[in-house]
């Protein structure tokens, strides 16, 4: 499915954006393994979290959808259901890296995990290796691609250091850690978000943080208490760099999540020049349950180019392409490091980045880890394939309000992957 996005003269309105992906995965995840119902309010339905709430169907958790609520009656800790046949995982790369922490601890059953094209694609080896460590048995195509096969059986506690600060990894091992014998700890050689960390503590597991690290003791079971998920600061990123970019704009973006690992971006903003207002979480040393949320009153204004240094990108990883979309606008080069990362999402994002801007007329170029871009003072237009990518999708939307000429989107429909309601949204602000 095509669309094509043209310049437009101003947005404005305000609007919520849609309910956080990522800890609509965690949210049904965790009730899942819970002994007790599990109320999540504002839960996400988009492909990616329907495929959460489908996959803990298929391993007997009781699942109720009224509206934007969900609530789920876990199978229990110890106790997921040996399915008939592999638990499809669409194109949800959280899944795919999460859910085998779980699974790897139900001795006696088989799993097996796979997806779309995608997803066979996306390399599982980062949560083979500690899993595996732990005593658990899984293999994998090639030893590193999906349909990844798990065998439960009794897990151990490890210490474990990541090479690659990530917290889909990390969450992994966490959540095997719910089952394992002893007390398990997880290094990272920076922080990542910590969605995980917060519901556990929520649901009264016995978890500390120390500095880089986090210990987590295993649980006879979780208690989780109703959960509301606040806004995606993702999805909201989209909205913000429309209301940076196009002239004559000025949005305000309700009840969105600003936990301090997910507000890289915005401070990336910020640091740009660009006009966010909102109450941002300070970084926390010890853990909290809370996620905290803020409104955000966003306005076009002129900016200034920035370095993205790698200690940066754990926290702002799904929002570096507009990164490079506002460094076309800004005044500089606009430059981002230690991003490799990106090249193992559901697309390669480097590249497509790269390629389609610079085919909307960018100066960019891209590094091993990163990319270069200096801004030329905005962007002619042209068209931009989405690469089956929600985010290159959504991007290119983006780039073609603020452009021009305007961006025609090849296979704009992977934008419901996880924001269903955007085209609808740009609309209504557009108006």
């Amino acid at each position: 499915m095509n669309r094509r996005f043209e310049p437009v003269r101003g947005l404005s309105g305000e609007l919520r954006p849609p309910a956080d992906k990522s800890i609509s995965h965690r949210a049904a995840l965790l009730g899942a393994m819970a002994g007790e119902p599990v109320r999540i309010e504002r839960y996400l339905h988009a492909a990616d979290t329907t495929s959460t709430l489908d996959a803990v169907r298929a391993l007997g958790a009781l699942v109720e959808v009224n509206g934007e609520d969900v609530v789920v009656r876990g199978a229990g800790l110890r106790e997921a259901r040996e399915p008939d046949g592999p638990i499809d995982v669409g194109n949800a790369g959280t899944l795919m890296r999460l859910l085998p922490g779980w699974l790897a601890a139900q001795e006696g059953r088989s799993f097996t995990l796979d997806g779309d094209e995608s997803i066979r694609r996306r390399p599982v080896d980062r949560i083979v290796a500690p899993l595996e460590q732990m005593g658990g048995r899984l293999s994998a195509r090639a030893g590193r691609f999906a349909p990844l096969h798990v065998h439960g059986s009794r897990l151990r506690a490890i210490s474990y250091e990541l090479d690659v600060a990530s917290a889909q990894v990390k969450s992994c091992i966490l959540l095997a850690a719910l089952a394992a014998d002893g007390a398990t700890t997880v290094g990272e050689p920076s922080r990542s978000r910590d969605h995980t960390e917060r519901m556990l503590l929520r649901a009264g597991v016995a978890i500390h943080r120390h500095g880089r690290h986090v210990t987590v003791v295993n649980a006879d079971e979780l208690l989780l208490a109703p959960l509301r998920i606040p806004g995606d600061p993702s999805s909201a990123a989209f909205l913000v760099a429309a209301g940076v970019l196009v002239p004559r704009s000025r949005l305000l973006l309700r009840d969105v999540g600003v936990n301090w690992t997910r507000t890289g971006f915005l401070r990336i903003v910020r640091r740009m020049r660009g006009i966010v207002l909102g109450n941002l979480e300070d970084e926390c040393g010890e853990l909290v349950a809370l996620e905290p949320t803020s409104d955000l009153d966003v306005a076009h204004g002129a900016l200034e180019a920035t370095v993205v240094e790698p200690d940066e990108v754990p926290l702002a990883i799904d929002e570096l392409p507009l990164v490079a979309l506002l460094g076309c606008f800004a005044e500089g080069e606009t430059v981002v490091r230690g991003a490799q990362e990106l090249r193992v999402k559901e697309s390669d994002r480097i590249a497509g980045v790269v390629e389609g801007l610079r085919g909307l007329g960018a100066d960019i170029e891209a590094t091993p880890d990163g990319f270069a871009v200096r801004g030329t003072g905005g962007l002619r237009g042209g068209r931009l394939e989405a690469r089956g990518d929600h985010r290159m999708a959504m991007l290119g939307a983006i780039a073609g309000l603020a452009s021009r000429e305007g961006v025609e989107v090849i296979g704009m429909e992977a934008a419901a992957v996880s924001y269903p309601g955007f085209e609808k949204d740009l609309a209504e602000l557009c108006s």
